[in-house]
């Protein structure tokens, strides 16, 4: 049995550093190459948060072709029995979109730290310069659409009873008063609630733990398909994870997000 397999997705400092040394976990770190050198948790493995996206204009946060995941993992060691633990510095962005990426390979063995390295900091637990070496060369992967949604299916079902689309993105984004793309608004219907507001900085940028009212209140509730996007699904990456760590039984990821949706000519807009 795992020594993580008693615990929720969204974990502790507490709960990693008892299990540093757990044969199964995979340590991943999404913060960036140089505070990464500078020290990150003992026996993290450090991906770039580009190699998690297809990184090509309009719509950068498309999932990356098969063959780089499958470089991408293979050379994390992905098995598996193995158990991933994730974090960043952001509170969540990254660490989600790389929750994302374990679905739509089908691994359901994860975890996200609480806080990412601002709550490790927090309690002042150890950091580490070593970088552990590369395990291998790629893995076979099978890709699953299910945690992914596309600009036809969001089309499909719009003005649908049961779905909710989180807008992540900051007000004046949602409102069309910023823009990004060569349109500017929002999805019909969308709910606009920023990944911010979801974080709680008097405790380190952990889960505000009223989010699950929060959220209810809103109409992002357990009972619709929630679909969640921002400009690239970077910031919506924890939104998607928050809706995951939240239990709620159907959630989607748009990956090309508004970068996709407001460079289309012929996309429904609401502002």
């Amino acid at each position: 049995m795992s020594a993580f397999s008693d615990l929720p997705l969204v974990i502790e400092p507490a709960d990693l550093a008892d299990r540093l040394d757990a044969p199964e976990l995979i340590l991943v770190d999404l913060t960036s190459a140089q505070r990464y050198a500078e020290g990150h948790l003992p026996g993290a493995r450090f991906v770039d948060p580009r190699q998690t996206q297809k990184g090509q204009s309009p719509a950068p946060g498309l999932l990356p072709d098969k063959a780089q995941l499958e470089a991408l993992f293979g050379a994390l060691g992905h098995r598996p029995e193995a158990v991933y633990v994730v974090y960043d510095d952001e509170g969540g962005g990254w660490a989600g979109r790389f929750i994302w990426l374990l679905d739509v390979i089908g691994h359901p063995h994860y975890h996200y730290l609480n806080g990412g390295l601002h709550a490790w900091l927090a309690e002042q637990r150890p950091l580490s310069q070593a970088r552990p070496e590369s395990v291998g060369g790629p893995v076979a992967l099978e890709l699953h659409d299910e945690p992914t949604a596309t600009r036809d299916y969001i089309e499909s079902r719009l003005g649908a009873a049961d779905l909710a689309i989180w807008d992540a993105r900051t007000p004046a984004e949602y409102r069309g008063e910023k823009a990004l793309a060569a349109r500017a608004g929002h999805m019909p219907g969308a709910i606009n609630f920023e990944w911010t507001a979801a974080m709680d900085p008097q405790r380190a940028l952990r889960i505000r733990e009223d989010i699950a009212e929060r959220l209810q209140a809103l109409g992002i509730s357990a009972d619709k398909e929630i679909i969640t996007h921002c400009q690239t699904h970077h910031r919506s990456g924890f939104t998607y994870l928050l809706a995951k760590a939240l239990g709620y039984p159907r959630v989607k990821g748009y990956a090309g997000s508004w970068g996709e949706w407001g460079n289309l000519p012929d996309t429904p807009i609401q502002q």
